[in-house]
């Protein structure tokens, strides 16, 4: 077995297979899910799996180099979230966060019902 902390083999393959610049999006149960783009559901009933719960756990094991959220997300409990992580997030509007999906290598939808619970995180290089 492999000494890890996630047990979902779905998410484990999808995380081994980023490189740099790759995207990630971890989303809310409401955004539009893409027809074409992997995605790992781990949403069970509302609410949970939550945006923070993932969000923590894959801060620990990615390289980040950047993140994105909606603007409206500005200022609430999810700019909070991504901050408690140690991430700085850029903004740009929820149309634009949804046209960005389907760029994404990843998506990884929560359980969250929080309003604009969406982040976009670029995998880095730990060199």
């Amino acid at each position: 077995m492999l000494k890890t902390e996630i047990l979902n083999a779905p998410l484990l393959a999808g995380l081994a297979t980023l490189g740099h610049t790759d995207t990630v999006i971890i989303a809310d149960y409401g955004l539009p899910l893409p027809t074409g783009t992997p995605v790992v559901d781990l949403a069970f009933v509302r609410g949970q799996l939550s945006f923070p719960a993932v969000l923590e756990v894959l801060a620990r094991h990615l390289v980040i180099e950047r993140s994105l959220l909606a603007s409206e997300a500005r200022g609430t409990t999810v700019e909070g979230w991504c901050h408690a992580v140690g991430l700085t997030p850029g903004f740009i509007s929820h149309e634009q966060l949804k046209a960005e999906i389907p760029r994404a290598k990843l998506v990884i939808r929560t359980g969250e019902a929080t309003a604009y619970a969406n982040v976009i995180l670029g995998s880095g290089v730990p060199f």
